[in-house]
């Protein structure tokens, strides 16, 4: 392709995704619709011209946007954090899968010529997309709630379940095993070891050259030792017969307790965003549109149906695991569409005989179909669950009520944030409150208070929210690590804004200054000093008395306390 041919092509690509962004982002539909639509119209398949007919090898590229999409999420997640959803993963994520996967094959049933091939076919409509659902959940920035922890739950185990899925063709069309050299039980234990491999090389071989290159201050290398990091774990993880994104994943989750976990991700971001740009474009090209023309009843039917089994299944299982309405609704819509992964496995399927040519152009036409849907069948879901429990779902951008308007942010509307608000307004100050947990929001909304929903440990959200125009922000959040990345994250956008910060101890108090927080009020400290100056008070000390003690020992940033502090910890060492 010669220079000024690959220009025009760069040029028709971003004017058609640059219209179709902006007018699905002004009808509320997201970003994601107009890529998957600019995607239709520079595809192969529309009338109009066309960006390349190479549709399949630009979708294998973008796919490695995915692969980043996971890495960060690794990044965000903990290895214990992992443990403590280990419920959610294998039971219901497990549960969704052969429930789903067994009412369509029942469905198909009626259509297939096999139970062999019905089978298949309800196993891999079963799945659904991490790059729509997870590109779904950052955008309207509700990755850590109860939606998107259930969701994330389940996309994870769809993603451990690749090895039997890609087990079950080669079975399916006789021969009986994965491939010539492996057995079904001999990959399983392949799988096992590259897991406990990537998991060893993540956590002890990555972190060392990353301490080595930022030592002798070589930004280049260290850049690329990460993405060197993210392909190798890929890589390693599609050679042992499970996906790349998973191996992405996990490297991500062991290097989340890295002290360059920040700049780690901010390396990574822009790459991932384009590339996830480039993917849903990829996917919109896939499209056929004459396909659903020749044969457009049957196929709506199968689509809506599939779409409705999924919803109806996932929603039951829910409701029976105690989860409430609202959550089931909204995971049960934003999982309903099939997945990448079907145009992989069908793929392989129609290679080795398992489905014939007609069966394979209807299942790639359904699951693009179900992926151009999707970000209405989210729409839909969040407004059925707002009007089932009325929760709130993710805010929009409009809780500041003027660009004149001063006053404070609180993060966080427990029992410490709720104080904190009512002494600000008996001082009448202006504020308003963020917390993640919708009983809290609630809460403060039937108090006629400016609570909302958001999560202000996102860089997005923070930049919705107008902190240029607050006066100081107060993070009441009793979770340290989650602390931490906030003040990097305000810090890192508004250098001179005031940052105070609840914190355990003077150990973890430091970690708050060190990361730009402005004063850290350590609880242990505090509740110290206070049970001992009410004892004086009993004891008939004067108020001018103990308010001098409490001087002394809050004196120059509690010097007088670290030095106790410190002569105990080397007596119990």
């Amino acid at each position: 392709m010669e220079n000024s041919e690959l220009l025009n092509s760069t040029l028709y690509l971003f004017a058609v995704a640059t219209i179709l962004v902006a007018l699905s982002k002004k009808l509320g539909l997201g970003s994601i619709l107009g890529l998957l639509i600019a995607g239709v119209i520079v595809g192969p398949y529309s009338a109009g011209p066309i960006l390349t007919d190479k549709v399949e090898v630009l979708r294998h590229i973008t796919e490695f946007g995915v692969v980043l999409l996971l890495f960060v999420i690794g990044l965000e997640m903990q290895p214990k954090k992992l443990w403590s959803m280990r419920k959610e993963v294998f039971g219901l994520g497990t549960a969704q899968i052969l429930f789903s996967g067994f009412l369509i094959f029942l469905y198909w049933m009626f259509y297939s010529k096999s139970w062999q091939v019905a089978l298949l076919v309800g196993l891999t409509f079963a799945l659904s997309s991490t790059a729509f659902v997870m590109q779904i959940l950052q955008e309207k920035g509700e990755l850590y709630t109860p939606k998107g922890k259930s969701g994330f739950s389940i996309l994870l185990m769809q993603d451990l379940a690749v090895v039997p899925l890609l087990a079950l063709v080669p079975i399916l069309a006789e021969k009986g095993q994965l491939s010539k050299n492996h057995s079904l039980f001999e990959q399983i234990v392949i799988a096992l070891f590259s897991i406990l491999a990537l998991v060893a090389i993540g956590k002890y071989v990555i972190p060392k050259v990353l301490d080595y290159l930022a030592k002798n201050q070589n930004r280049e290398a260290f850049f690329f030792s990460i993405m060197l990091s993210v392909i190798f774990a890929a890589w390693a993880m599609e050679h042992a017969g499970l996906s790349m994104a998973l191996g992405a994943f996990i490297m991500g989750m062991m290097l989340s307790s890295s002290k360059y976990h920040y700049q780690i991700q901010a390396n990574v971001e822009p790459y991932k965003g384009i590339l996830m740009t480039m993917f849903f474009v990829a996917v919109g090209m896939s499209i056929d549109i004459n396909a659903m023309m020749s044969n457009p009843l049957i196929l709506i039917q199968h689509l809506f149906v599939i779409l409705g089994i999924k919803i109806v299944a996932l929603f039951l299982l829910m409701i029976f695991m105690k989860y409430n309405k609202s959550t089931a609704i909204s995971v049960s819509f934003l999982l309903s569409q099939s997945g990448e992964f079907g145009f992989v496995l069908f793929g392989a399927a129609k290679a080795l005989g398992v489905i014939d040519d007609e069966l394979f152009i209807a299942a790639i036409t359904i699951i693009s179909f179900s992926m151009l849907l999707t970000p209405m069948v989210v729409s839909l879901g969040d407004k059925l669950a707002l009007k089932l429990e009325n929760e709130p779902i993710a805010i929009q951008s409009n809780y500041v009520p003027e660009d004149s308007w001063k006053g404070v942010v609180v993060a966080g509307y427990g029992r410490v944030g709720r104080t904190i608000c009512t002494m600000f307004e008996h001082a009448h100050i202006s504020y308003v409150a963020f917390d993640i947990n919708s009983s809290r929001v609630e809460l403060g909304q039937r108090e006629q208070r400016p609570v909302y929903y958001g999560e202000l440990s996102e860089l997005d959200f923070l930049n919705k929210i107008g902190l240029d125009r607050v006066e100081a922000i107060i993070l009441t959040v009793d979770n340290h690590r989650t602390t931490i990345k906030m003040i990097s994250h305000i810090r890192s956008l508004y250098p001179t804004l005031m940052i105070f910060a609840r914190t355990k101890d003077m150990k973890s108090r430091d970690a708050l200054i060190k990361h730009g927080a402005t004063w850290g009020m350590p609880e242990s400290i505090e509740g110290s000093l206070r049970l001992g100056a009410e004892t004086l008070f009993k004891l008939g000390m004067t108020r001018e008395e103990v308010f001098d003690i409490l001087t002394y020992f809050r004196k120059d940033d509690y010097e007088t306390i670290k030095e106790i502090h410190k002569h105990l910890d080397k007596k119990e060492e």
